[in-house]
């Protein structure tokens, strides 16, 4: 069975769909093998502009999967302590492979997004919920730690480090207009998959190594140790398309015409 899907609603957006939805697309090594592998597939294709992450059903992820975890390839022979370690780092590679990913990622969040699911969400550019999604840091309600896959890392990021430990010393549920609120998602939508659609479709318009460097630029602000180290690397990027495209005169002439710009990303 294929528990990942991956379509083409416009040319320049893929939707990534998680298809285990009796299980509520959880966190498998059937399910995060393909999931990464698909996400390497659509990052190499330079006719993609954006991608959308979602889940089938009801759920986008609920986490590990406490039935059947699956077997992850190539860990044969190896002992326990080992196999964990490597285990683990296979399912931070899934996480790694979204934050690498040339295109924005945006999660359309279509339901439960608990433990890793959230940790998936949060790997995401941007996020947007349907109105029966909600947001656990499970990890601390099975007497372990909330801090995995990065989560202490991105949420504190996401909404501030008093109401990131306020979800993950807890545990409680968020639900989709309380996460809104306090910024975990942008906006709620009924139809959520068409909205980050509809919101791929937006940044396929503008400039592809524009978008590309906004999305570098953002991650390396959020990991940089001063703000003078970080000036210098925004200016750069700035300087390299103003100087080697002709976008900003297109951008110009645009408004002047009354029309939408097409940036030909080049000189």
């Amino acid at each position: 069975m294929t528990y990942v899907e991956v379509s083409r609603p416009d040319p320049r957006v893929a939707v990534v769909t998680l298809n285990r939805p009796e299980r509520m697309n959880a966190m498998s090594f059937d399910v995060m093998v393909p999931f990464r592998d698909a996400l390497l597939e659509v990052g190499a294709d330079t006719g993609v502009r954006a991608v959308v992450i979602t889940g089938a059903g009801n759920g986008f992820c609920s986490g590990a999967d406490q039935e059947s975890a699956g077997v992850p390839p190539g860990l044969e022979g190896l002992p326990p302590p080992a196999y964990a370690l490597r285990a683990m780092q296979l399912l931070e590679d899934v996480v790694l492979t979204i934050r690498r990913l040339p295109q924005p990622v945006v999660a359309a969040v279509n339901g439960a997004a608990i433990g890793g699911g959230l940790c998936l969400a949060l790997a995401c550019d941007l996020r947007l919920a349907a109105p029966t999604a909600y947001f656990r840091a499970a990890g601390i309600n099975n007497g372990l730690t909330a801090s995995e896959l990065g989560l202490s890392f991105l949420l504190p990021r996401a909404i501030g480090s008093t109401r990131a430990a306020d979800l993950m010393l807890t545990g409680r549920d968020v639900h989709a207009d309380e996460a809104e609120r306090i910024g975990l998602v942008s906006s709620v939508h009924d139809d959520v998959v068409a909205a980050a659609v509809t919101t791929g479709e937006r940044i396929a318009r503008l400039s592809q190594p524009g978008i590309e460097l906004t999305k570098k630029s953002l991650q390396a602000g959020m990991a940089s140790s001063s703000l003078e180290a970080h000036l210098t690397s925004e200016g750069l990027g700035q300087l390299y398309l103003r100087l080697l495209t002709d976008n900003f005169e297109e951008a110009t002439l645009a408004r002047r015409e009354g029309r939408e710009p097409v940036f030909r990303d080049r000189r």
